[in-house]
């Protein structure tokens, strides 16, 4: 039967490796902060879009 050796007395390889198979996959999230602009903030894309489809509905 193997002996059970703590991490911190294992080599840095090895916690290496252990710290490695314990870390999981994102998948199909991104870890990416999202933040919601608000809306009082002056914006000249959001000002472009919205003339933009102002003109495409008025066709």
């Amino acid at each position: 039967m193997k002996k059970l050796v703590p991490l911190a007395k294992q080599s840095k390889r090895a916690q290496k490796e252990h710290n490695q198979s314990q870390r999981g996959d994102w998948g199909a999230v991104k870890p990416v902060l999202r933040v919601v602009e608000s809306r009082k903030k002056y914006s000249r894309k959001r000002l472009k879009d919205a003339d933009a489809s102002a003109r495409h509905e008025a066709d």
